[in-house]
């Protein structure tokens, strides 16, 4: 975890938080997916000139890259239908970290120094202190929370899969341009499949945001996929869900959202534990 890979990282992290804003006035889900695929397809085709085809042996991982995304993004869809925003995005995101320490030492051999392990769990803890933010749950939030943990899951599967993948390639432009192909044109298909002659009138008021979303999003992964050439996926994974928190402080400058004791709190154990990685 040097110094450049931690700043990556961070970089990476509040793009991320800069394309959820974006995306943010979107309220039709599977148009917002559709729209951000696409913008992720347009901005990284001009590099698919360069990087040329994959090797043959990336290809099986590419297609598992392409399965563990589509995944979280159809358990995202469905943690959003079933639960709040407030409460089932910071469990996903927090419980991503400690499950890809997990599988990163069971199958990609990597070990974390006992600072390091300790930097990704408190992040996970300021993240799972967001959840409670409006609240204790209820009974009635268990399907939610459920659905948000199984989102965590996949975001920890295609972690591990993506940086196995960047790994043997040994190329991240190369990588992320093959990802952005595949995964694109997925959920636009599925829009034009069930949205049909409504949808270029549906399109029309949030095509532009949700192409640049989708670009900026393209961008946050890839320097992701470059930090991960390193090594340290664990810590590069909780380095990257700082992403809620820069979110909420967009959120309080730009929205006028309430910041609040518990996400003042949660904050404070997030840069805590990014300390810890990065120091």
């Amino acid at each position: 975890m040097t110094t450049p890979i931690v700043v990556a990282v961070l970089i990476a992290a509040l793009l991320h938080a800069s394309w959820n804003a974006i995306a943010h006035s979107i309220t039709d889900r599977l148009l917002g997916f559709a729209l951000i695929g696409a913008g992720g397809m347009l901005a990284t085709l001009p590099f698919l000139f360069v990087v040329g085809l994959p090797p043959v042996e990336a290809w099986p991982i590419l297609l598992g890259s392409l399965l563990t995304h589509l995944l979280y993004l159809g358990l995202l869809m469905l943690s959003y239908r079933t639960g709040d925003f407030g409460q089932v995005y910071p469990l996903a995101r927090g419980t991503a970290p400690w499950v890809v320490a997990l599988i990163g030492v069971v199958f990609l051999g990597e070990t974390l120094p006992p600072r390091e392990f300790i930097g990704v769990l408190v992040i996970s803890a300021g993240l799972m202190v967001l959840v409670f933010a409006g609240g204790m749950p209820k009974r009635h939030h268990v399907p939610a929370l459920a659905a948000a943990f199984a989102t965590g899951l996949a975001i920890a599967c295609y972690t591990v899969v993506d940086a196995y993948g960047v790994r043997l390639t040994q190329n991240p432009l190369g990588y992320i341009t093959w990802v952005m192909m595949l995964q694109g044109p997925v959920f636009l298909l599925v829009a034009i499949a069930t949205r049909r002659r409504r949808l270029v009138a549906q399109l029309r008021p949030i095509w532009k945001v949700g192409l640049a979303g989708g670009a900026v999003s393209a961008g946050a992964y890839g320097l992701v996929l470059w930090a991960q050439l390193s090594g340290a996926v664990a810590g590069i994974a909780a380095l990257r869900e700082s992403s809620i928190v820069f979110a909420a402080l967009i959120g309080l400058v730009f929205f006028r959202e309430r910041f609040g004791p518990v996400r003042i709190l949660a904050s404070a154990v997030v840069v805590a534990g990014v300390l810890l990685l990065a120091l």
